[in-house]
């Protein structure tokens, strides 16, 4: 007899990419929904695959999928993105796992990323691999409010079979969710109690475009290696010069 599983996700407003992800995942014991207050159709859309569906107050990320994971009540947790999608061999070799005997308590899944009509793979973007799979009784969330991450108690093991994660889908989409990144990540470092040193608003978004395109080879993405490069530059300026700013303000 195999082990059980439980996906859990948090969402808010995700009605046009939340069903693919929900009907890749419908094979699952459980499927554990955190909304944060969705004005969409993004509820109804879940109704149709679980009634395992809460809606919270936002409290951050890390914080938010602690709280789904709290929720999920099987031996196995697979934590997912409302943008991703499990791929069938994915499906397969969890399934293999669930039946154990299982060689980790903790699985990295690499992740295939979409980004303007395009697989990306190169700059860092593959495989991107995240901590995705993990015993729930092993495994917690960093209280992060961006950028959270898995951390599991024992051993861990990476999968080859991909998950797929369909990005930004304009360049608009990832400017509006750079300024809401870029600030969380101000705060937090602020309270890590970092400091912004002038010549950090140059070097530092210089050494991350140059890194994703020369050296993580974006360029062999063509204009699409490019873009990210230059986009995840004004990411990291944006990053720090919010920082400078909560100094100049003695606060955040």
């Amino acid at each position: 007899m195999s082990d059980r599983l439980s996906v859990i996700l948090i969402c808010l407003n995700e009605q046009e990419k939340i069903r693919a992800c929900l009907e890749r995942v419908a094979w699952a014991d459980e499927i554990v929904v955190c909304d944060s207050g969705s004005t969409d159709e993004t509820l109804a859309i879940c109704r149709q695959y679980t009634d395992r569906i809460y809606t919270d107050p936002w409290r951050g990320f890390g914080p938010h999928k602690k709280l789904a994971l709290e929720r999920a009540t099987h031996p196995w947790v697979l934590s997912l993105d409302a943008d991703e999608r499990v791929t069938p061999a994915l499906e397969r070799r969890v399934r293999q796992i669930l039946e154990g005997p299982a060689e980790a308590e903790g699985y990295y899944i690499p992740r295939q990323n979409y980004f303007l009509g395009r697989w990306i793979r190169h700059g860092g973007w593959y495989p991107d691999y995240v901590l995705r799979l993990f015993r729930r009784e092993r495994g917690r969330f960093r209280e992060r409010a961006v950028h959270e991450a898995v951390e599991v108690n024992g051993r861990t093991a990476y999968l080859a079979e991909a998950l797929e994660h369909y990005t930004y889908d304009s360049i608009a989409a990832y400017l509006a969710r750079m300024d809401r990144y870029s600030t969380l990540a101000a705060e937090e470092m602020q309270r890590a109690g970092v400091r912004c040193r002038p010549w950090e608003l140059m070097v530092r978004p210089l050494a991350r475009s140059f890194k994703m395109y020369v050296l993580q080879q974006g360029y062999r993405d063509g204009t699409h290696g490019l873009a990210l490069a230059g986009l995840y530059g004004a990411y990291t300026f944006a990053k720090y010069v919010k920082l400078w700013e909560l100094e100049a303000k003695g606060g955040p």
